[in-house]
């Protein structure tokens, strides 16, 4: 094996890690230092993003891209995974359970509002000053706020298939946006309720040390010094679940294939994109299963420890939010800032009044760590939804994360309906402004059991 510098594929995982190091590590000092950044609230991982993001773009750094998109995919599906094998507390489940329908709801109806804000945009212009434009690229707006790169990256190349130039390049740019829309509106917002007194919960830069043994070192726990390292315990189930998550996935999407190649074009790329649900369910399914052992006594100890498996998720998100920002590439969008900025700012602002509609009924007691979860998630990635909200809940108290996972199970269901509006509203004009109909009739639907549900 070779093992120089030529060898780019042992090398390059190494060197951008150590580049997104060096980064968190500056953006920490300029946060500690810099009293203007410590009272923006602007976590480091992002502004360690924004300085490789910045780096790249005067030409001083040139990150290997397919490393830092592998980077941000298997760091989703890590941090969720540890946060689910974390040990439950009894009320926290029945509330995840109670209200992960009307999550999912939630969720889908936001994904709606946005394909109607998008749809009336690219119409409006192609009926005016930009006739050529590609009617349904107003549909790129949900993929790339709400469902991420990989599904805006998915449509847009279909759409460039279809003949809409720049397609690809399109959909990405609008994620992209979306992603910093997360980063920088979300952390306003955080400032002004800040500013305001409405925040329950520390961000206290000095962590209080006397608290960390009761945390590390509950009752019937594995021992901190063992035959293995009790992190390294911690470490172990995060990979084994996130194998089998590798193999349960695989195992879907070749049974799909086998069955129906149509299905399976339609449904294999959704599986991969969702791999962290996948995830988090069976992470959810050993956790069950430990304590059941532990119930029954074929396990006498605890394995999970809620400290360090948060320490663990925290890593891994901060390491996908560093990678996800600096691997920003607006592409190729000449002709096209006009609906691009629109949209933009269109799905930024619908977004989130629509959730601040909707998140008071749903969330009740824990509203603003509701909101900001689904708006992060919402216009950026699952990973910025937990960023923002480790600002004002850093120890994931709240149910709200939670929330995130569960109610993304059922926006897969509830969301199907959206994956038909993709592909009727790209035939023709006619077939776009039925789309734009039946999905404010879907939207109108869901916010009113929403709604009614709440009261």
């Amino acid at each position: 094996m070779d093992y120089s510098a030529a060898n780019a594929g042992l090398w390059n995982l190494i060197i951008e890690l150590g580049c997104i190091a060096f980064a968190i590590w500056g953006a920490n000092a300029l946060r500690r230092k810099v009293p203007f950044m410590r009272k923006m609230l602007l976590p480091v991982s992002v502004m360690a993003g924004f300085i490789l993001l910045i780096l790249k773009t005067i030409g001083v750094y040139n990150p290997a891209m397919e490393t830092m998109e592998m980077l941000v995919y298997h760091c989703i599906a890590l941090g969720f995974i540890a946060m689910s094998l974390r040990t439950a507390v009894p009320e926290t489940d029945k509330e995840a359970k109670a209200i992960g329908f009307k999550s999912g709801a939630l969720i889908v109806g936001t994904y709606l509002i946005q394909a109607m804000v998008g749809l009336v945009i690219t119409l409006v212009l192609a009926y005016t000053i930009m006739p050529d434009l590609f009617k349904a690229a107003g549909l790129l707006l949900p993929m790339g706020f709400g469902q991420g790169p990989g599904q805006a990256n998915n449509i847009g190349g279909s759409y460039e298939s279809l003949g809409f130039a720049g397609g690809r390049s399109f959909g990405l740019s609008i994620a992209a946006a979306g992603y910093v829309c997360a980063c920088t509106l979300g952390v306003l917002i955080l400032n002004r309720w800040k500013k305001r007194g409405l925040l329950r919960n520390s961000t206290k830069e000095d962590f209080d040390e006397t608290k960390i043994p009761g945390f590390f070192q509950d009752s019937n726990e594995i021992p901190v010094a063992d035959s293995i390292d009790k992190f390294s315990m911690q470490a172990v189930m995060v990979l084994i679940v996130y194998l089998a998550t590798y193999l349960t996935t695989w195992g879907l999407t070749s049974a799909i294939t086998a069955i129906s190649p149509a299905l399976a074009n339609l449904l294999n790329s959704l599986l991969w994109g969702f791999n962290f649900i996948i995830g988090s369910v069976l992470a959810m399914v050993v956790r069950l299963s430990l304590a059941k052992g532990q119930k029954i006594g074929l396990i006498t100890r605890q394995y999970q420890n809620n400290y360090l498996l948060n320490r663990i998720s925290g890593f891994f998100f901060d390491l996908m939010i560093v990678a996800g920002i600096a691997s920003i590439d607006l592409g190729d969008i000449s002709g096209l800032l006009l609906p691009f900025a629109l949209m933009a700012v269109g799905g930024a602002v619908f977004t989130w009044l629509y959730l601040v509609m909707v998140c008071k009924r749903v969330y009740g007691g824990y509203y603003r760590e509701g909101l900001i979860s689904m708006y992060g998630m919402l216009t950026g990635t699952i990973g910025s939804g937990v960023l923002l909200l480790r600002e004002i809940d850093p120890d994931l108290h709240t149910p709200a994360a939670n929330n995130l996972v569960v109610g993304s199970s059922y926006a897969i269901v509830l969301g199907a309906p959206l994956l038909v509006f993709v592909s009727l509203a790209a035939k023709n004009t006619q077939m776009c402004i039925l789309t734009l109909i039946l999905a404010s009739l879907y939207f109108a639907s869901l916010t009113f059991v929403l709604l009614r549900k709440t009261k």
